[in-house]
């Protein structure tokens, strides 16, 4: 593979972010120089501290932190448009960034927010870095969204979860972009036909088990299996609701995680349709819940695993990146419709 110039973009998906850190490491090992970085959520995070030269500082306090820690950080609002103000990790984020702008960088830089009240996406391209960042990571009903300006700003991924627009006339010699809400088992979209008639377990309790991992706790899960696993007599069948209850310590937190990680792989899937990278390095979505911050070390090894399997396939695929990206109009900057 002959380029080296890479347009890196970098997706929403909260927690799952820290396995952008990971892609970055090994582009960095291989010899690639990031010549340009755009970012949603978590995405905008990585790559302003990546294009501020301050990403291994911030690593470093990620990897150092325990489950109590990220509780102690995360700082509950108790009423308010969101449950979590964030104001102590912006204040140690804003330390680490120490007043950079982001036409100062040394690497051009594109954080992406979503106006709720135009409904349109917000293109940070100068201004403070904190701030753009702190807009785009503001996941609706989780983190307090900011008004900037006027405009009432909330996670990027919300419009464009992993933002390949930004880059587009980037002078590059490949696109390279980091998805978190990679597809697990049927591809976002695609609908299943059901019954709203309750059916017996032995139909349903293996396709349960299936799409239980990663998604449900395991109280749940023992809960469902206590009830209709091995053993169940399926005369007591009439006597039981019609439907499950939601599942025990599911809050509003684990819904909206939920309900938005599926509708941006949906958003994700047709618009790299659309417009795809030249390597596109796919995180399964349920590699981990939006908000286990504590997981650092282990989400950056995964991402650093997935980014290794997806250059060696380019390779062999024989992707000659001087090549690959086709001159294009520079892309727009500020707000876009």
């Amino acid at each position: 593979m002959s380029g080296k110039r890479v347009a890196l973009v970098l997706g929403s998906g909260g927690a799952r972010g820290y396995a952008h850190i990971g892609a970055i490491q090994v582009l960095a090992e291989r010899g690639y120089e990031v010549v340009a970085v755009a970012g949603s959520s978590m995405g905008a995070l990585v790559g302003g501290l990546l294009a501020a030269g301050k990403l291994e500082e911030y690593t470093e306090w990620v990897t150092s932190l325990s489950q109590r820690d990220v509780l102690r950080l995360l700082d509950p609002a108790l009423t308010g448009p969101g449950a979590i103000r964030l104001e102590r990790v912006l204040a140690r984020m804003s330390e680490i960034l120490d007043g950079a702008l982001i036409e100062d960088l040394p690497i051009p830089y594109t954080a992406v927010a979503t106006d709720i009240g135009a409904r349109r996406e917000v293109w940070f391209t100068s201004g403070p870095v904190d701030v753009a960042i702190r807009a785009s990571v503001a996941i609706p009903a989780l983190i307090t969204p900011i008004m900037v300006n006027g405009r009432l700003l909330v996670d990027g991924g919300v419009l464009n979860p992993v933002p390949m627009d930004p880059v587009i006339g980037v002078d590059a010699d490949l696109t390279v972009a980091v998805n978190l809400s990679g597809e697990k088992g049927r591809p976002p979209g695609t609908p299943t036909r059901e019954s709203s008639a309750q059916r017996p377990p032995t139909e349903w309790l293996d396709r349960f088990l299936k799409g239980a991992s990663g998604v449900w706790e395991n109280d749940f899960v023992a809960s469902i299996l206590a009830r209709f696993g091995k053993g169940h007599n399926a005369e007591d069948d009439t006597a039981a609701p019609a439907f499950e209850p939601p599942p025990p310590g599911l809050g509003i937190a684990d819904v909206t995680a939920m309900s938005l990680d599926t509708m941006g792989a949906l958003i994700t899937r047709y618009r790299l349709a659309a417009m795809p990278p030249d390597v596109l390095v796919s995180v399964p979505g349920d590699a981990a819940k939006a908000m286990e911050f504590h997981r650092a070390e282990e989400l950056i090894a995964l991402g650093r695993t997935l980014t290794e399997a997806a250059l060696d396939e380019a390779r062999r695929d024989g992707l000659d990146e001087a090549g690959a990206v086709p001159a294009l109009e520079s892309a727009p900057v500020g707000d876009v419709p």
